[in-house]
């Protein structure tokens, strides 16, 4: 049997909630019964939302679905400033819990018609009276759009307490918003076909309420948060990377900065390649205690970046290595020294978007490298220090010596939303 709504109605109202987040982008968003998290799933990729709960009595279920909004791969190699807390809680949506206090919005996506009546009343005291979000989006089945499904008896799902015409949700939603000063506009998802639209109304019927005072509204019918203590349990807590955590910051940073590092000391030992003079090939081996960063600032484009990289020696603590130049004269000689490229941090941050754009300044780019260990500068902090690492090309006549090749940079590399009974896509 082909379905009777496309996409599927649980699909519809989903989508309802992400249109709304979209364009009113709440930071802070708790699902009441979120049952398999198939909202939150989705919820996730929405980075306009910081704080993301969900609450449901069957701990089970939490449990069975949690996993899945664990961050990506993608999350971590690729991290934002965008920041995402999830939090997964098992308790009653007729408790209090004073942690989800002050939400910018609340959803109850078919919820409500699994609680009695009388956990209704509670549920609307919770939720309006005690947590005030600024909006709330509850959606229910509309009783008089059932004749329209076909085998339908009864009530949708067994475990429906009731289910409401439009009149009795509205009459509901109306009383909800009088006595807790919010205003409601009713719409819905799942619509019948045009000539019955009228008269049977949507399959899902929807109220969306706006707190009346803002934002900045303080509801006080209940005050003594001491008293409500955490009546939840938390399952699940996670926090996504984020470049505003100092250390995600620095290790995407240096990575970026070793790696454009690494293009600029290639750049440049091409640019020496091809002009050098047959006569006398030499690098020079005394250290240079000079400003490498003269006139960097002022300069752009591959000329100034190559005339601003300069290449350095130093004694090296520890294992050395042999390294042989020649003059015109076919002489060798040899002396023990590390070799190095000094590329500016001013070169780098003006050339690499990106590294200027994680640092925010040159100083800060200075004072992000100074204590990582996979960075060396020199002395002043004004210049990176790259190894120029050469290998020995063997050949015929062993007078001659080539370079061959240069090392690589360091990589771093109560439960809502249930499948209706008389149809799944329901």
């Amino acid at each position: 049997m082909e379905p009777l709504f496309s996409p599927p109605l649980h699909s519809q109202r989903h989508q309802f909630v992400i249109d709304f987040v979209k364009r009113n982008k709440p930071k802070k968003v708790v699902d009441l019964g979120c049952s398999e998290c198939s909202l939150l799933k989705k919820l996730k990729f929405h980075r306009e939302v910081e704080l993301l709960v969900g609450v449901d009595i069957d701990v089970a279920k939490i449990k069975k679905h949690m996993h899945a909004l664990a961050p990506l791969s993608t999350d971590y190699l690729q991290p934002t400033y965008d920041q995402l807390c999830i939090e997964l809680y098992q308790g009653s949506v007729t408790q209090r819990d004073v942690r989800l206090r002050g939400f910018d919005l609340v959803t109850s996506i078919e919820l409500i018609e699994h609680l009695t009546l009388a956990d209704v009343e509670s549920f609307s005291e919770v939720v309006f009276g005690y947590m005030t979000p600024v909006a709330v989006i509850v959606s229910t089945p509309n009783s008089e759009f059932n004749p329209l499904l076909p085998g339908l008896k009864g009530f949708r799902h067994s475990d429906h307490k009731f289910e409401w015409t439009r009149a009795e949700f509205q009459s509901w939603a109306l009383q909800v918003s009088v006595k807790y000063g919010y205003e409601v506009e009713f719409t819905g998802v799942g619509e019948a076909p045009p000539d019955q639209q009228e008269s049977v109304g949507f399959c899902s019927q929807i109220g969306v309420f706006r707190r009346l005072m803002g934002r900045d509204a303080c509801n006080v019918l209940f005050t003594d948060d001491a008293a409500d203590g955490f009546s939840y349990r938390l399952v699940y807590s996670k926090i996504y990377p984020s470049l505003h955590d100092n250390n995600i910051l620095r290790r995407v940073l240096v990575t970026e900065v070793l790696s454009w590092a690494e293009k600029l000391k290639r750049r440049w030992i091409g640019d020496k390649t091809n002009v050098k003079d047959d006569s006398y090939t030499q690098y020079q081996t005394e250290r240079r205690e000079e400003e490498c960063l003269r006139s960097s600032e002022q300069q752009t484009g591959h000329g100034a970046e190559m005339n601003n990289l300069r290449e350095e020696s130093e004694d090296q603590e520890g294992e050395s290595e042999e390294l042989f130049w020649t003059t015109g004269l076919g002489k060798q000689k040899s002396c023990t020294l590390q070799r190095v490229v000094s590329v500016p941090l001013a070169v780098l941050w003006t050339s690499c978007p990106k590294v200027g754009a994680l640092s925010g300044s040159l100083s800060n780019l200075r004072h992000l490298l100074m204590d990582d260990p996979e960075v060396r500068l020199n002395q002043d902090g004004s210049a990176l220090l790259i190894n120029l690492q050469e290998q020995d090309n063997e050949e015929e006549d062993q007078n001659d010596f080539e370079d061959s090749g240069y090392g690589e940079a360091r990589q771093y590399c109560h439960s809502a939303e249930h499948d209706e009974d008389w149809e799944p896509d329901v």
